[in-house]
């Protein structure tokens, strides 16, 4: 049987590459070229190593609780270290040293120990967990439930897009920090509950109007006609065409959703309204509560209050710089090239 010689080398089929080929290395340069943007923003940058940082801490803890650590000492809600150190950690009552704590900074305890003689990095380490759970789910309700109503609103129009533009109206005026603090008085609330209640607030407010305006520049491209003239249904069009050109602002405002939950939970728990084991929030109040946020005790034991308001500030800008370096890529206005 006859065998069909291969084209030559300058041949142009030689150079034919199938199409989920061509898709992927222009995805590839399409994240090269982002990845550059968004590295010469120098801030954003600066925000994904702290992002990175705290997110280390929170995996290695429990590593450290398996191998490490002594539970019965490190433990961050009922850990108390009998022995915190130096002999300066110690007090003489009643012909017998018993342990003084807060304990300062040293090599056993890293940021000393709290009142309850509880260690500080072991409380700093374990709740960043819980901030990353409640930043990101409150995060991702807040950007699902904005996605949705700002594509639905701007496709059909009428009285679905005056309903759900006076809602976020209204979402907006809405005091949240003293509704949480009613609902807080009213339900107990944890990390899942202020999650969902935080991206129900978030989903209906804000991020819909900005989304909406998007929405509507997309609607009137080409692309949405040609899918309507080729029998697309409404879904089709809102799922398939609308939605995904959404999502890259979508994911900038999620950035900034983060940094609202984290906010929240550290107002909520600093006012004693969460239902948690521990967080930084809970860290400050513990502070607050044994009188350590007051005269000359604020600079006697600083490491009680101290790591865990650097934290909320350094995780809170950490996804705000994030938010501003990818708002340099999506923003046609501010993109370089």
């Amino acid at each position: 049987m006859a065998t069909v010689p291969a084209p030559p080398k300058g041949s142009p089929t030689r150079h034919l590459e199938s199409p989920w080929r061509a898709r992927l290395r222009l995805m590839r340069r399409g994240l090269a070229t982002n990845w550059g943007l968004f590295w010469e923003s120098r801030i954003g940058p600066i925000g994904l190593f702290i992002i990175l940082f705290y997110g280390l801490l929170a995996l290695a803890h429990p590593i450290l609780m398996a191998t490490i650590w002594d539970p019965a000492i490190y433990d961050p809600v009922t850990g108390f270290d009998p022995d915190p150190g130096p002999a300066w950690h110690m007090e003489k009552v009643n012909q017998y040293l018993v342990p003084k704590h807060p304990a300062p900074p040293s090599a056993k305890h890293w940021l000393g120990t709290d009142p309850w003689g509880r260690d500080i990095f072991s409380q700093l380490a374990y709740s960043a967990r819980a901030e990353f759970f409640l930043g990101v789910m409150a995060a991702l309700i807040t950007v699902v439930i904005g996605t949705l109503v700002a594509a639905v609103s701007a496709y059909y129009g009428g009285f679905v897009d005056t309903f759900f533009m006076r809602l976020a109206d209204v979402v907006l005026l809405f005091p949240v920090i003293a509704f949480l603090i009613v609902l807080g008085g009213m339900f107990q609330l944890n990390m899942y509950s202020l999650a969902l209640v935080l991206g129900l607030i978030g989903g209906f407010g804000g991020i819909t109007i900005v989304l909406k305006s998007q929405a509507l520049s997309i609607k009137v491209k080409p692309f949405i006609e040609a899918a309507r003239v080729a029998g697309g249904s409404h879904l089709h069009v809102i799922l398939t065409h609308i939605i995904p050109n959404l999502l890259p602002l979508s994911f900038l405002y999620m950035m900034f959703s983060v940094t609202s939950a984290i906010f929240s939970e550290a107002v909520l728990s600093f006012f004693g309204i969460l239902n948690l084991q521990m967080s930084w929030g809970m860290m400050v109040r513990m502070a607050e509560i044994s009188g350590y946020l007051t005269g000359d005790a604020i600079t006697k034991a600083w490491w009680i209050f101290f790591p865990a308001s650097v934290s909320i500030t350094a995780l809170c800008a950490a996804f705000y710089l994030v938010g501003r370096g990818l708002d340099e890529i999506v923003n046609p206005r501010l993109r370089k090239r």
